[in-house]
């Protein structure tokens, strides 16, 4: 009597399966976590944007006046990057009564279409509407 021994393990079969499976839920998952670092590193932008377009209130109820670049702001140059060196941040379109602040993204966030660049103005509308967290 002859008995075959049962052997323990993986077919090569069900290695397959089992990687074209991983495969798959990581083709699905990848662009969902890209598009949560783009929108993460979005808010950085957004931050400094709302805290620049503070600083040009307080520069205006002192001088009457916005500041024309970062410097007037208290920066060290007229365009500053962000912590993260995503964004570069400058100001456009200054006036005595007027100021766009602008964030233009670098690296990854050229990635972010539709968002790369990001303003607020002394008004306080924020375009493009739809790259802004409510």
């Amino acid at each position: 009597m002859n008995k075959l021994k049962k052997s323990s393990g993986f077919t090569l079969m069900e290695l397959m399966i089992t990687v074209a499976i991983i495969g798959i839920l990581a083709g699905i998952a990848y662009p969902s976590y890209v598009e949560f670092v783009l929108r993460s590193n979005r808010s950085e932008a957004q931050r400094e944007l709302m805290r620049f377009a503070n600083l040009q209130e307080q520069v205006f109820v002192d001088t009457r006046a916005y500041a024309a670049n970062m410097v007037g702001l208290g920066e060290s140059s007229a365009t500053i990057t962000t912590e993260s060196t995503n964004y570069e941040i400058q100001v456009l379109n200054q006036t005595a009564t007027t100021f766009t602040l602008r964030a233009t993204g670098k690296n990854n966030q050229v990635k972010d279409v539709g968002c790369v660049t990001l303003n607020i103005d002394q008004l306080g509308t924020k375009t493009p509407r739809d790259c802004w967290e409510n």
